[in-house]
């Protein structure tokens, strides 16, 4: 299991933390966990193979809350 926190500067709010969770959880495969912080514009997930950084990252990025580079 790995885990992985990224800068999401498009989270405003605890909505935009459940739609991250919601889509991350349900597109890419061996995502267990996504928790988020609106206040510090952040997302900490935990994952393992098949799942990948690159996925989570374009998954996000195609719903609109791209991590900071």
């Amino acid at each position: 299991m790995e885990t992985i926190t990224l800068d999401v500067p498009a989270i405003s709010c605890d909505h935009c933390v459940a739609n991250i969770k919601r889509v991350v959880s349900n597109e890419v495969s061996g995502v267990s966990d996504v928790q988020g912080d609106p206040d510090a514009k952040q997302v900490t997930i935990r994952y393992a193979s098949p799942a990948t950084v690159e996925q989570i990252v374009a998954c996000m990025t195609e719903w609109d809350y791209p991590p900071a580079r």
